[in-house]
């Protein structure tokens, strides 16, 4: 997962997507960038690290323009370095600059496709590279013959992107002298929201993976993208929007772990509201709770996104709701943390407990999601140091069994603690509980979905192996597999030889 956004606005607009990005900054945070059109050249900044640490108000200043896309990376497909960071740049045609949210099952397929029959070759193990040079091949075959056709011409290339390109892709594109483009795979497995502000006379917009940050700039949301829809957006403000792919609704699978997970309780993705869909899978797992007869003193979140789950959780079950846990808010989200060694390393150190709360107590932590088992190994552990009598595990989705092709760290499946049909009990005592209990899929996808009539189906893949995409095979998964092992490898090497050198 990734954060984008994209603003064709006034002067300034960099001070815009940089502030979106902070808002965006739990989708990633490996590194950000930030690039803007002045209406002659590109600006470009890009760094490791986070928001903060990479844009200051000077620097922001330089980066000039009404145009500006920025990113916020959490890599699954390419490496840790600011070679890696997007967004990417090409300067033909046009001078196109890009970045995205997702993953591309293809890369490796479509990186010699693209030296061999388009006389493109990427610098890069970045699959926005990938997505951004199919683009601008297609583009460059047919050049539009006015500025009225420009629309057309684009919505014609990206057709031969969503042909070509495989897997799971939300972004933005800042095309020199033409405007911005967005664009949402054809089965909107990544989220894409388009908002508006008028600025006197003028409309300007905005395209993000989360409507949280239209809310915290001022953008009145529009409405998020279609699967398959391409945007063009001119420089002086005109929208031009059509679905150009895929069969709408029909086909429309986004992913549910952005609800489970990923996504800000104060978002809004297709039209579900993130914390109310927590909030009714706690209550659908208060009844697992009672249909295991378990009979625990305190429901105490794993925080901060079952937090809204715990709460209902609670009230169903008519016992007390406390804050066992505390939590370092210095320390980034461990599930994202690019290697097993440093999700293990910063448990201790994200979390606190409140022994008050937990000492001669029956506690039911309420985690979103167990993958690795991790964190919440570590977290067990804790809680029976501060003194409690039994530990519950309630998990507010189903078990995590097979590799995630489309942009979730989730890539290797000897890591998943349910692999192999393990069943509650050894997952319990794996990971030191007295007990787990996960909801179904059929609950999962009742709570998320809630009253909404746009979303008939979700992607959850990881769940039970369906991947609607229809072309993930075992050849894909063992691919995906070996260059999340190697990105793994060169991560661990790089940080060794950083400390070798005594650098931190």
């Amino acid at each position: 997962m990734c954060g984008f956004i994209g603003i064709v606005g006034g002067e300034g607009a960099a001070f815009d997507a940089a502030d979106g990005m902070l808002v965006l900054q739990h989708r990633g945070q490996d590194a950000a960038g930030i690039t803007t059109f002045d209406g002659d050249a590109f600006h470009t900044h890009r760094g490791t690290g986070l928001v903060q640490q990479i844009f200051g108000s000077g620097l922001l200043a330089g980066l000039q323009g009404p145009l500006a896309i920025g990113h916020t990376r959490y890599p699954t497909v390419g490496g840790g370095t600011e070679a890696d960071a997007q967004p990417l740049y090409t300067n033909h045609p046009y001078g196109i600059a890009m970045a995205h949210n997702g993953n591309v099952t293809n890369f490796q397929d479509l990186k010699r496709e693209l030296s061999e029959k388009d006389d493109r070759r990427l610098g890069t193990d970045c699959d926005v590279e990938a997505i951004l040079n199919v683009f601008a091949a297609a583009l460059r075959r047919k050049k539009a013959k006015s500025a009225a056709d420009w629309p057309e011409h684009v919505f014609g290339a990206m057709k031969e992107v969503y042909r070509r390109v495989r897997g799971s892709y939300s972004g933005v594109a800042i095309v020199g002298g033409k405007g911005m483009v967005a664009f949402r795979d054809p089965f909107g497995i990544k989220p894409a929201i388009l908002g508006r502000k008028k600025v006197g006379r003028k409309t300007h917009w905005c395209v993000c993976s989360e409507s949280a940050a239209l809310n915290v700039l001022g953008y009145e949301v529009v409405g998020d993208m279609e699967p398959g829809e391409v945007l063009v957006i001119e420089p002086g403000g005109r929208l031009h929007r059509k679905t150009v792919a895929g069969r709408g609704k029909k086909q429309h699978r986004p992913c549910i772990f952005e609800f489970v997970y990923f996504a800000r309780p104060d978002s809004v993705l297709d039209d579900i509201s993130v914390y109310k869909a927590r909030i009714r899978l706690g209550e659908a797992l208060a009844q697992r709770v009672k249909a295991r007869r378990l009979k625990p003193d305190v429901v105490v979140p794993v925080p901060d996104s079952a937090r809204p789950a715990a709460l209902e959780c609670a009230r169903a079950l008519d016992i007390r709701y406390r804050e066992g846990l505390l939590k370092n808010r210095y320390v980034g989200r461990t599930f994202i943390m690019p290697d097993q060694e440093n999700r293990e390393r910063n448990v201790r150190a994200k979390l606190t407990t409140l022994p008050m709360e937990l000492e001669g107590k029956k506690v039911l932590l309420v985690d979103d999601s167990v993958v690795r088992g991790t964190t919440t190994k570590a977290t067990i552990a804790m809680v029976r140091e501060a003194g409690a009598k039994e530990v519950y595990v309630g998990v507010s989705s189903p078990k995590i069994k097979y590799p995630c092709p489309y942009g979730i760290d989730m890539q290797t499946r000897n890591e998943f603690v349910a692999r192999n049909n393990r069943s509650e009990k050894v997952i319990a005592q794996r990971i030191g509980a007295d007990a787990i209990m996960y909801l179904s899929i059929n609950d999962l996808v009742k709570s998320v979905k809630g009253p909404t009539d746009r979303v008939s189906g979700f992607c959850h893949a990881c769940m039970d192996g369906q991947y609607p995409t229809g072309d993930i095979t075992p050849e894909v998964l063992r691919s995906l597999e070996g260059e999340r092992n190697s990105a793994s490898r060169a991560a661990r090497k790089l940080a060794a030889k950083s400390c070798g050198n005594g650098r931190s």
